[in-house]
């Protein structure tokens, strides 16, 4: 299968060296850490809609799982091809480029190109910031600059981003509509789809770390947000757990994920790579429950100094 188009020769002949620089900038749009700090970001400080909040963070870990198993899927190798020797750049230029330019693993789909639609399309749907159309203005432009940067910099050909951007997109087409039926729950779907996205991952892929580490995530945040959301019914008044069915299977779902956390990761790899993941799952537990807990301790707090107000 060939992917190439002859872009590459025909954009490296005009393209001066400084352009690796902005190039590399705007492929961190795209990149991991960058969208896991913003979708974190927007669920800690989204005070009003934390719901919403909750599913762009579980559509994000759902996504990354995606990528993972699509790689290994198709397991299709990246361009060999640079768009200028590093030794022409300035010593302060050469990291970033070298950081951008040396992509590993396999390259079709893009995984920038699938998670950049994936996280800046749900945010211009679900965060309620400027007008939809403005959102929706800025996210294109913004996947379409990851996109054209990975194809600049040579770590991926045009088929490769178009494939990850279309593949992110019709993730959304099939997901959005089940969010939007179920406004209630959103953040449960959410987390739920990255849990049952990251099992599928986990398995085509043969149990590489990379799954088995966003599986660990995906049930870790799963069961944060169950018991987040069960903290918050307590506070306004819900309960006792064992009266409500809704509450007691949240209750069992945080013990269910917990279990089968362990259960699974112990029982394929290294327990290294296992203890790693089960971490991670503490670590993302930590994340998604900590701002609900830590709000709900400052409510009961204030009620209980108010003479005339009790929780």
């Amino acid at each position: 299968m060939t992917r190439g188009l002859d872009w590459f020769d025909a954009f490296r002949d005009v393209a001066p060296d400084w352009s690796v620089v902005l190039l590399g900038l705007v492929t961190q749009l795209g990149d991991v850490w960058f969208l896991g700090l913003l979708v974190g970001l927007v669920y800690w400080t989204d005070r009003a809609d934390r719901d919403e909040a909750a599913a762009i963070l579980g559509i994000t870990l759902a996504g990354l799982s995606l990528i993972t198993a699509l790689k290994a899927v198709f397991a299709l190798p990246r361009p060999e091809r640079v768009l200028v020797e590093v030794g022409t750049l300035p010593e302060l230029a050469r990291p970033l480029y070298e950081a951008t330019t040396t992509a590993t693993g396999y390259g079709f789909p893009s995984g920038h190109a699938l998670m950049s639609t994936v996280v800046y399309l749900t945010l211009a749907e679900y965060w309620s910031v400027s007008t939809r159309r403005r959102r929706y203005l800025v996210a294109g432009a913004v996947v379409t600059a990851v996109c054209l940067s990975r194809i600049g910099l040579g770590v991926h050909y045009l088929v490769d981003v178009v494939a990850g951007a279309g593949a992110g997109l019709a993730f959304l087409l099939l997901t959005r509509p089940l969010l939007d039926r179920y406004p209630a729950h959103r953040g449960t779907l959410g987390f739920a789809i990255a849990v049952g996205i990251s099992t599928v991952a986990l398995v085509v892929s043969d149990v590489t770390p990379d799954a088995v580490l966003l599986f660990g995530a995906s049930l870790g945040a799963f069961a944060g947000w169950q018991f987040a959301v069960l903290v918050r019914a307590r506070e306004t008044g819900r309960g006792p757990i064992r009266t409500s069915r809704p509450l007691t299977a949240r209750a069992i779902g945080v013990v269910l994920s917990v279990v089968v956390l362990v259960a699974v990761t112990t029982s394929f790899g290294p327990v290294s790579l296992a203890a790693r993941s089960i971490a991670l799952g503490a670590v993302a537990a930590a994340f998604v429950s900590i701002p609900i807990v830590s709000r709900s301790e400052r409510v009961r707090n204030r009620g209980r100094r108010s003479p005339s107000g009790s929780q």
